[in-house]
């Protein structure tokens, strides 16, 4: 009976380590994954914090291009800090770096070619101005820049060219080109944007700027939903007297933007000079124009083309559809394009819609 007793009491025993070996194995089970969420929580948000800080040496995939219709080739830009000393070729590249809280690092612009916004204008007052036409190296070189930045076709060895990518960083300047000016899209727009933010430090105002750009877009889609799609044709405005039509095949970006109005590009896929003929032929519903300081007289040339007996067939011509935008709301290759495109969407609205 003591045997049994005793059988039955040390089964019970081990029965019950068991079973308290179970429960602390099981308590260890659930706090094990706690202690891992925790350390991979901390982990992530450290992950998190860091992605909102440059760590450098910092590399950028750039480009390189030989000049204005140069081929544009892959190069890697690497900054060993922040750029202090910016050059800006253009005046919409100066005004996006005004954007991304960067005025202080601008110590020369040129290209004054269009109209300065008011929401920037008083700290683009505050930029040197090293020539409000296109610039030569030797002005861009003399602003003892670390960076110059902006259009692509015009890093190059030439007057109106601010010297070519590698003569530049053969003497320690880093360089960026827009990436909108090569094959661009709006994409290409927010991809330079956030380039930008992570080369200069600043990627908390750049990804804002960036959500903000592609709210406004949203908002012109929508606001065009329910309208049909429309022809137009590019005239460049070379003198008051003359017409004279652009196939716009390699202007990529702007027609990426034009889409947002659904804006169809009548002379899509021809290559080569585009005539009046054809242009006549053609017939487009809409003819988009661009001013620029030193331009021949816009509202000149838009009065000839009213009055040219050859034109009076086309849509355009009869219903009053000549749209013209700012020089750097269309050729700045910038955030810029976006005021052209929601000015010309209100003009379009209004003729659609005249106030009786």
């Amino acid at each position: 009976m003591k045997f049994k007793f005793r059988t039955i009491w040390f089964a019970s025993l081990s029965l019950l380590l068991l079973l308290l070996a179970a429960c602390s194995n099981a308590s260890s089970s659930t706090t094990t994954p706690s202690a891992a969420e925790g350390s991979h929580s901390s982990e992530t948000a450290t992950q998190v914090e860091n992605t909102g800080k440059t760590s450098y040496p910092l590399t950028i995939e750039n480009f390189t291009i030989s000049g204005e219709g140069g081929e544009w080739k892959p190069k890697s830009q690497t900054f060993e800090k922040a750029p202090e000393r910016v050059v800006a070729n253009t005046q919409s590249a100066a005004e996006m770096l005004i954007k991304l809280g960067l005025t202080d690092k601008i110590v020369g612009v040129a290209a004054l070619y269009g109209t300065v916004t008011p929401d920037v204008a008083d700290d683009f007052a505050k930029i040197p101005v090293l020539s409000k036409d296109y610039v030569g190296k030797e002005l861009v070189v003399g602003a003892s820049p670390d960076l110059v930045l902006g259009r692509g076709d015009l890093f190059a060895d030439a007057d109106w060219g601010v010297g070519t990518v590698d003569g530049l960083n053969d003497m320690n300047i880093r360089t960026f080109l827009q990436t909108t000016n090569h094959q661009g899209t709006l994409d290409s727009l927010y991809k330079d944007i956030a380039q930008l933010g992570q080369i200069f430090d600043v990627q908390d105002n750049a990804a804002k700027f960036a959500e903000s750009l592609k709210a406004r877009v949203e908002a012109i889609k929508t606001s065009v939903a329910d309208q049909s799609e429309h022809s137009f044709a590019y005239i460049v405005p070379a003198t008051e007297d003359t017409i004279t039509v652009s196939s716009m095949q390699n202007d990529t970006y702007q027609l990426d933007a034009l889409s947002l109005l659904k804006l169809k590009n009548t002379f899509d896929g021809v290559q080569g000079e585009v005539s009046v003929e054809q242009l006549i032929t053609a017939n487009p519903d809409y003819l988009l124009l661009s001013a620029y300081a030193g331009s021949p007289d816009i509202d000149k040339l838009i009065q000839n083309l009213y009055a040219n007996p050859a034109l009076q067939s086309m849509n355009a011509i009869k219903n009053k559809q000549i749209y013209v935008t700012d020089f750097s709301q269309f050729w700045g290759y910038g955030y810029q394009i976006l005021d052209g495109i929601e000015k010309m969407e209100q003009e379009m609205k209004a003729k659609a819609n005249p106030i009786k």
